[in-house]
């Protein structure tokens, strides 16, 4: 089952989507429900997050305050930095016109008069494709003053981002729009409270609010009973490593992960066996063979294995791979990309990325193991936002899970030196 990349020829077409029932959801929410229709049937659905946090949407527009004098906001985020996850670009591809009609059905649950979609910079092409679709939406009148007749008004903007990863998280993000630098935002106060220049705003991945308009069109009950129980729906998996047939698929949650990779994926590339896999972007603690052979994806199934559905970017690495070489990849990023505001993410990321550089030289030592996992607690939990968690859960993780992977690296003469006398010989 498909409920955003539908298999229709040219569907990124206004004409194609509206001939294929596009945009009657919207008709629907404007004439037959109230506002607060709309969001009790998001509600009801329990449509999650699909930005990595996996936070109940419904719930999140209640946080919307009903009454005041402030104009209100909606951040459509694509800014889809997080290595490994590229399904957003298919949404502005494939099927803009879903994601329009979410964007206007969230801003009439809320009484949103502006919407901003962030995208990266990089993005080049996609920006393009979705601006031309939001023309094309404004000509219809779906988009703009007294839409349809109805008296409800509303705009939607392209904001480019410059390559910032930290302006993925919402506050920084928010700053960004703002045309600040792109720093976390200490919370309280929550963007729902003060937001986008103070006023009220809500914060929405892509992917999610493509959901809506099949909420509001089929039900519910209709939506909740898709995939898992407590994470209903499908997922547009973005698949990349060592398989056969990369590349992003809509499954339902819960689908199990060697069912992707052998009958989505057509198999491991070259008949090769699995050493590890990440199920949600680079940030996700990362699975080992044995427990891709027992995980379903979605959220609750994972946390069994002390990881999550993230973004569903499902990088998938064969019995060759170098993990030290993963590892020291994915820190750099983190490191480059710190903003640098919080010590710890500051210096703990560059802390990490020495440390495993001195293992890969040869230089390394066995309490080297024990430091990157003490380095990458004291980041955990403790910056403003989650970049430092996205940077020390994957070290954190695969030391823990694949720890012979790295003693190998450690010198022999350097093994068989009891810890505590060599932890002694560094003071």
């Amino acid at each position: 089952m498909n409920i955003i990349l539908k298999d229709i020829k040219d569907f990124h077409r206004i004409d194609v989507y509206e001939s294929n029932g596009g945009y009657s959801a919207f008709k629907k929410a404007l004439k037959e429900m109230s506002p607060e229709d709309v969001t009790n049937e998001v509600k009801n659905s329990n449509l999650r997050g699909r930005g990595g946090a996996c936070f109940p949407t419904g719930l999140k527009w209640t946080f919307m305050p009903k009454t005041g004098d402030k104009p209100k906001y909606l951040c459509c985020n694509g800014d889809e930095s997080e290595p490994g996850s590229f399904k957003d670009r298919e949404i502005f591809e494939r099927n803009p016109h879903q994601f329009i009609e979410g964007t206007l059905l969230a801003c009439y649950a809320m009484g949103i008069k502006a919407a901003y979609v962030y995208i990266r910079g990089e993005y080049y092409k996609w920006i393009n494709l979705l601006q031309a679709a939001i023309d094309d939406a404004y000509k219809k009148g779906y988009i703009g003053k007294n839409i349809l007749g109805t008296g409800f008004s509303t705009d939607i903007y392209i904001h480019r981002g410059a390559g910032a990863y930290i302006c993925g998280e919402e506050s920084a993000l928010m700053n960004s729009v703002e045309g600040k630098r792109g720093y976390p935002r200490v919370k309280p106060p929550f963007p729902a409270a003060f937001g986008l220049w103070g006023c009220p705003t809500t914060i929405n991945n892509i992917e999610t609010l493509a959901n809506v308009p099949e909420i509001i069109r089929n039900g519910a009950e209709w939506f909740s009973k898709i995939g898992a129980p407590k994470h209903p729906g499908t997922l547009l998996f973005g698949v990349s490593g060592h398989v056969n047939k990369p590349g992003v698929y809509e499954l339902p949650t819960g689908t199990p992960l060697m069912s992707i990779i052998n009958d989505t994926c057509g198999g491991m590339l070259d008949g090769k066996d699995i050493k590890m896999v990440i199920p949600g972007g680079s940030s996700m603690p990362p699975l080992t063979k044995e427990e891709c052979l027992k995980a379903n994806m979605d959220n609750e199934s994972l946390k069994e294995f002390g990881s999550s559905i993230g973004t569903a970017g499902v990088m998938v690495m064969n019995e060759d791979t170098d993990i030290l070489k993963v590892l020291i990849r994915i820190s750099k990023f983190y490191y480059h990309e710190s903003c640098g505001q919080c010590t710890p993410c500051r210096e703990g990321t560059g802390w990490l990325l020495r440390v495993l550089k001195r293992i890969d030289s040869g230089q390394g030592r066995i309490s080297d193991l024990d430091l990157l996992t003490s380095v990458a607690q004291n980041i955990e939990g403790n910056t403003i936002c989650a970049l430092g968690d996205a940077a020390a859960w994957p070290v954190k993780w695969t030391v823990k899970k694949f720890r012979q992977e790295f003693e190998k690296r450690i010198p022999k003469e350097d093994v068989e030196v009891p810890v505590r006398n060599k932890v002694h010989s560094l003071r």
